[in-house]
């Protein structure tokens, strides 16, 4: 797939403002810092249109971005984020779930784990719940580009281990490696 457009299209605080035009939608989660910026800006090959930063905790919306006017992107906002009040996780908590429960169009759930780390029991609690659901998901082993070929060899097969039965592809904002996998997998769930 070639990502031609990208537009930023709004952000929103209440899953029931979520459009309503039919498109599918792609998630993209993940612990906070983890890269879902960095891996939306790879995809689409626009270095602006998701701003990343190197605070953790920085998305607190659910930002929506329409690409090639045929289905959205959608940063939610990172779990885990250790410096957050209490209130404050919950809060956004609740709106990942919010958003997972109430996106009638969701084809597929990008859930992003930092290779370095291996998932989290955060990140296993999320699958679990797409699971449940039976939201279709992938997973991202991201920032591989910062493991040796021994490190990553090992960290993939405790990832596959820790995630059995699920699909795992490696991706480097900084390399790009895994982009064109990872937008197949995007283009074929949005055709289901």
């Amino acid at each position: 797939m070639r990502i031609q457009t990208a537009e930023f299209v709004k952000s929103v605080v209440n899953p029931e403002l979520l459009p309503d035009d039919g498109l599918p939608q792609i998630a993209f989660l993940g612990r906070s810092n983890v890269g879902k910026s960095s891996l939306i800006n790879s995809l689409t090959q626009q270095k602006g249109l998701s701003r990343t930063s190197s605070t953790p905790g920085r998305t607190q919306m659910v930002n929506l971005f329409k690409i090639n006017r045929a289905f959205y992107l959608v940063d939610l906002p990172g779990y885990g984020y250790a410096k957050a009040s209490v209130k404050n996780k919950q809060e956004l908590q609740n709106l990942i779930r919010g958003y997972l429960d109430a996106a009638t169009r969701l084809v597929l759930a990008v859930v992003i784990i930092d290779a370095r780390i291996g998932p989290t029991p955060l990140d296993i609690q999320i699958l679990m719940h797409m699971e449940e659901k039976g939201t279709p998901f992938l997973v991202i082993a991201n920032k591989i580009d910062k493991l040796s070929k021994a490190e990553r060899k090992k960290m993939t097969t405790e990832i596959q281990d820790a995630l059995p039965g699920a699909t795992v592809l490696p991706h480097s904002a900084e390399t790009t490696e895994g982009r064109g996998e990872i937008l197949e997998a995007i283009q074929k769930a949005c055709k289901t």
